[in-house]
């Protein structure tokens, strides 16, 4: 048997990046999967019929209250439950830098989308994943993304995202300990630099992707897919005594003092 096969999760952010590989990835596994996301997610949805996968899509904005109430009420509706929610919308600006420099704009659009956006996911889809649990006797599971960064600080400063992040991580423990006994599940996922589109932009010098580099004990960058199967055991049953945890993958940057040579 599939891996998710009969449940159904809901992704933010996955019309492309982390998030598409994330939902191509889950509906590999037998999920039914809902691609939320502001931008258009149709191609997403193709890609996965295509490999014979099951997807929708529904447009989200992930700080906008009624939109996301509605991407949960659309996954509730299509496919009659929901069992995972993967918190996976985000962003990090290129103007992102240190606290003297980084605009107070940056900071708040960083933590709008980084931070309300998970809290708001979270708040509609507890309920669904709470009637799931009930009819299934397995406990929901939330995936919220954080980052390594919510563990230390960065070396290259993006001080909005790393406060974004560690609250990400906070408010996933808390949510954790309310709904132990309540059919959720909920742990952080804690990826290192992945190679997106998204982290490309914020290393657009060589200086600042040497600086990020060296650190990393295994010498490379992730690859969307290494977190793409974080989420999906995190997402699974496989994982089913495992809530208030964070995830790390990060190529061994959290564990290291001196990187090898």
């Amino acid at each position: 048997m599939s891996r998710l096969s009969g449940k159904v999760a809901l992704i933010t952010g996955a019309s492309s990046g982390l998030g598409r590989v994330g939902a191509e990835r889950f509906a590999a596994e037998g999920a039914k999967v809902v691609i939320a996301d502001i931008t258009d997610g149709d191609d997403a949805v193709e890609a996965i019929a295509a490999a014979g996968g099951e997807a929708s899509f529904v447009r989200c904005d992930v700080t906008d209250e009624a939109s996301v109430e509605n991407a949960v009420n659309f996954a509730v509706e299509t496919y009659g439950g929901l069992h995972a929610l993967y918190n996976n919308a985000g962003v990090m600006l290129g103007d992102d830098d240190n606290p003297v420099t980084t605009s107070v704009a940056t900071y708040q659009k960083t933590m709008d989308i980084n931070v309300l956006g998970t809290l708001l996911g979270c708040k509609y889809a507890i309920p669904a994943l709470q009637a799931s649990a009930k009819e299934s006797g397995e406990a929901g599971s939330i995936v919220n993304v954080a980052s390594f960064v919510a563990h230390m600080g960065a070396a290259t400063p993006q001080i909005a995202y790393t406060a974004s992040k560690g609250a990400v991580l906070a408010m996933t423990r808390e949510i954790a300990v309310i709904y132990a006994r309540q059919g959720v599940r909920a742990n952080a996922l804690c990826p290192g630099p992945i190679m997106t589109p998204l982290l490309a932009k914020f290393l657009s010098d060589d200086a600042k992707r040497n600086r990020r580099l060296v650190h990393i004990p295994m010498g490379r960058f992730g690859e969307p897919i290494e977190i793409a199967n974080g989420a999906l055991f995190l997402a699974s049953n496989e994982s089913s005594w495992m809530t208030g945890q964070s995830l790390i993958i990060d190529g061994g940057i959290t564990a290291a003092y001196v990187t090898p040579e």
